[in-house]
């Protein structure tokens, strides 16, 4: 086939929709912190964990909308993850525990396990193939993340046992 250029055609390494699949779940995981941290804000008492507890609101808010730009690369531009409903059904649990006489202490407690579902999530993506620009995005906020779930397991065990 004289004239005729072969191209190889480059497969990516990795599976696009198990990629976006993975994606969609870290920003579930990311909605539902920042909706987490920003009800635990309003109703913790001490106004530094308030203060910390907007500020992770905010990083949680600014690593789902990386992700979706992320998504938005990969060639999906349509987006509706705003977390899940086991979040939401975990807030509106706490919220009662809270109405009939839960402290600080209980919103520690709803923290860290927020924190156990985000820790997990990061963990599930840190064990798949994603491209490397990918990669180093979900490394870098899963640091923060672990650091965050650590943080929050120390601040509960504190409160404990005061």
């Amino acid at each position: 086939m004289a004239g005729e250029e072969f191209l190889r055609e480059e497969r990516e390494p990795f599976n696009r929709d198990r990629v976006i699949g993975i994606l969609e779940n870290l920003i579930d995981a990311c909605r539902d912190g920042e909706n987490g941290y920003r009800d635990a804000a309003e109703h913790i008492t001490d106004s530094g964990l308030r203060s910390y507890f907007q500020g992770q609101s905010l990083e949680r808010a600014r690593f789902a909308a990386d992700l979706e730009l992320a998504i938005e690369r990969l060639g999906k531009w349509e987006q509706t993850h705003q977390g899940t409903l086991a979040a939401t059904v975990a807030r509106d649990w706490f919220d009662l525990k809270r109405f009939f006489g839960g402290d600080d202490a209980a919103i520690l407690e709803a923290v860290e396990a927020g924190e156990d579902r985000a820790q997990g999530a990061y963990r599930e993506a840190l064990n798949a193939e994603l491209p490397p620009d990918i990669l180093g995005t979900v490394r870098s906020q899963a640091q923060s993340v672990f650091a965050a779930h650590d943080h929050a397991r120390t601040l509960r065990e504190r409160k404990k046992a005061a």
